[in-house]
C-alpha cells in the first residue's frame, strides 16, 4: 500500500480491490496550486488505466482531459507523471506550449474561467509482472523457488494452453526451461502468446536447430529473433541455482530498463 492509498478510506479499499483482481490503475495527487483552483493540495483521486476518476475528486472538467493524458503516458512508459496546468498567459510567461517537457513536467493549458495553476502527481499502480515458466527440469524448480522472493506473478507455461489477455500496462516474460522435453512445442506456444521477454534455456546450438525447424513450419525470423538464448547473464554459472540465479538477473534488468535512462549507466 502506498501513502497516496492510505489517506483516504474510499481510495484505499478501491485501490485494494484493484490491486487484487490484477488491474492497473493510478494516483492523482494535487502537489500545488496558485490562484483560484477548485481542487487545494493534498486532494486525491484514483483513476483506471483509461483516465477516467473513480474515486476521489481532483478538480473539474479543466483538469481531467490533462489527467486522462498523463494518466496513459504513465501506463505506457511504467513511469510516473509530473502535470503543470496554468492559463495560456502564465504559459506565455513561462516561455513554454501547452505538451511540452521540462525538467520531467509536463505542461498543459488550463483554460478554466477561473484561470489558476495547479500541479499534479500521477503515480501508476501496476500489477506485478508474470513470469510465465515452461518446464518442470531443475532450472525452472530453481528459478520458481528464487523468483517468489522477488514480487514476480508466477505463471506455469505448457504448450496447450491458453494464456489470458494482458492488462494495460501489465507485463509477462516468459523463461522455456524444458531442456529436451516438449522444447519445440514449447517455443511454438511462447511465441504465439503475448510477451515482453523471451528465454531459453540451452546452447546456441540447440536453439538454432529448433529455430530452424520452427522456421520450415512457416515461422517468421522476426518472431524468432525475439528469443534470447542462451537464456541468463554471462555468469559462468554450473549447478540449476547458478542457472536460475542468472536468469532471474537478466529478468530483473530487462524488469527495470525503463528506469534508468541511457545517461545513467554508469551512474
Amino acid at each position: 500500500m502506498t501513502p497516496a492509498e492510505l489517506t483516504d478510506a474510499d481510495i484505499a479499499e478501491l485501490a485494494q480491490e484493484m490491486r487484487a483482481s490484477g488491474e492497473p490503475f493510478a494516483i492523482a495527487t494535487v502537489i500545488r496550486t496558485a490562484g483560484s483552483t477548485a481542487a487545494k493540495p493534498g486532494a486525491k483521486a484514483l483513476l483506471d488505466a483509461s483516465g477516467t476518476i473513480l474515486q476521489g475528486w481532483i478538480g473539474g472538467g479543466c483538469v481531467r482531459s490533462a489527467l486522462a493524458k498523463a494518466t496513459d503516458r504513465a501506463m505506457k512508459e511504467g513511469q510516473p507523471q509530473l502535470i503543470s496546468l496554468h492559463p495560456q498567459d502564465v504559459l506565455d510567461e513561462k516561455g513554454v506550449a501547452a505538451g511540452d517537457d521540462v525538467d520531467g513536467m509536463r505542461f498543459a493549458r488550463n483554460g478554466c474561467p477561473s484561470k489558476g495553476s495547479i500541479d499534479i502527481f500521477v503515480e501508476m499502480i501496476l500489477p506485478l509482472p508474470e513470469l510465465m515458466i515452461f518446464g518442470a527440469s531443475p532450472v525452472a524448480q530453481s528459478l520458481v523457488a528464487l523468483a517468489k522472493e522477488f514480487q514476480w506473478t508466477l505463471a506455469e507455461g505448457t504448450s496447450e494452453m491458453q494464456p489470458r489477455t494482458l492488462a494495460t500496462g501489465e507485463k509477462r516474460m516468459i523463461v522455456i526451461a524444458t531442456q529436451g522435453k516438449d522444447d519445440l512445442a514449447s517455443l511454438r506456444a511462447a511465441l504465439a502468446m503475448q510477451a515482453d521477454f523471451i528465454a531459453f534455456v540451452g546452447s546456441r546450438r540447440k536453439f538454432a536447430a529448433l529455430a530452424q525447424k520452427l522456421t520450415n513450419e512457416g515461422i517468421s525470423q522476426e518472431l524468432l529473433s525475439r528469443v534470447n538464448a542462451p537464456a541468463g547473464l554471462p555468469i559462468d554459472a554450473v549447478t540449476p541455482q547458478e542457472i536460475a540465479l542468472s536468469i532471474l538477473a537478466r529478468l530483473t534488468q530487462e524488469r527495470r530498463r525503463h528506469l534508468r535512462g541511457a545517461g545513467d549507466k554508469d551512474a
